[in-house]
């Protein structure tokens, strides 16, 4: 489905306005030319306006929103993807067209609402619902994306997924994009997700998608992380996922947890069996901080706290610049004695592709 297809089924959509906002805006109500809500997400209220008429594109087209209260604004495909809480473009698109091939039906109040109801923009529910439409990343694009960034060992990391058609909307963009994406589930203790990461792709997978921000995380994060290996007496965490997923070229048994900040590195919770904590460095000050927060909080557990420090930036500046063995070497030095023959990688062989 093109962006010119997709346009188009916006255009139609704007053409049967009232309809739309009827069947997927049923908490709002019409208010002259336009349909007034609380939000795109079908909340009561009165912030949120949808033209009801007008041209069939450009600037004040039948179709658009906007809502003052949240800085945001849209068109009717945006409307269809909030209000029932969908998580792919395709899904969308879907919807759409199903909508399009029925009557038409402003002559017909209280059009019950679709199926699905709706998850809250952002929340866990949200993050379960894209991470449901998400598949394998192994033999995707997301994996070819890591063996360019120098991550060939790919062994548990099924919190790791695909998705070739993911929402992306920058700063100040009038429509909703889409690209192929990585999406990682964030977990609790207990491995329920609470969250999602995305790290959009470029086409080929060869880069990041060329996107003002190309990562982004939702739902519920603090204290939670994205999890490879199954954590007992001893775990390595990190901020990101590559510079963990470095890091396993090294240690490739040792379990890993991936807090995706700084800020969420220092609020991380221990694993009631943890004995070593192994802090995953990033060569920057907010590295240091959450280094220093992390030591002393595993102080007050009674945890080991260790830290590993990257010859440069981080660790996937260390894999990509150095090289694998270079990085075994560094980090030898780093663990603790019964740690190198436990964890530590002895040659190529143990770092290939899962």
């Amino acid at each position: 489905m093109s962006r010119i297809d997709a346009a188009d089924l916006a255009q139609r959509l704007g053409q049967q306005a009232e309809a739309v906002c009827r069947t997927y805006l049923s908490n709002g109500h019409r208010q002259g030319n336009y349909w007034q809500v609380g939000d795109v997400r079908n909340t009561a209220g009165r912030s949120m306006f949808v033209r009801l008429t007008g041209p069939t594109s450009g600037k004040g087209a039948a179709g658009k929103w906007q809502d003052p209260s949240e800085g945001t604004h849209g068109d009717l495909l945006d409307v269809i993807r909030e209000s029932l809480g969908l998580s792919t473009f395709a899904d969308v698109l879907e919807e759409a067209r199903r909508f399009i091939s029925l009557p038409q039906l402003e002559s017909v109040p209280n059009t019950p609402t679709p199926k699905q109801p709706p998850a809250p923009s952002g929340s866990s529910e949200a993050a379960r619902r894209l991470l449901s439409m998400s598949s394998p990343l192994k033999r995707s694009l997301a994996a070819t994306y890591l063996r360019g960034r120098g991550i060939t060992n790919l062994r548990d990391t099924d919190a790791l997924k695909y998705l070739p058609n993911c929402y992306y909307r920058g700063q100040g963009e009038d429509q909703t994009k889409t690209w192929p994406a990585m999406i990682a589930a964030v977990t609790d203790l207990a491995g329920k997700v609470t969250g999602v990461h995305r790290t959009w792709i470029a086409r080929d997978g060869g880069s990041k998608a060329p996107v003002d921000t190309q990562r982004k995380a939702m739902g519920g994060l603090l204290g939670h992380a994205v999890r490879f290996g199954v954590t007992k007496e001893v775990m390595a965490a990190g901020e990101g996922i590559e510079t963990v997923l470095s890091l396993r070229q090294a240690l490739p048994k040792m379990p890993m947890v991936a807090a995706l900040s700084a800020g969420h590195l220092t609020a991380l919770v221990f694993p009631a069996d943890l004995r070593r904590l192994y802090i995953v460095r990033d060569n920057d000050p907010a590295g240091d901080g959450a280094r220093d927060s992390l030591v002393a909080r595993a102080f007050d557990a009674g945890i080991e706290a260790i830290t590993l420090s990257p010859m440069l930036g981080d660790f996937n500046d260390d894999l990509v610049t150095r090289g694998p063995d270079a990085l075994r070497a560094h980090i030898r030095v780093q663990l603790a004695p019964e740690d190198v023959s436990r964890f530590l990688a002895q040659d190529h062989l143990t770092c290939r592709t899962g």
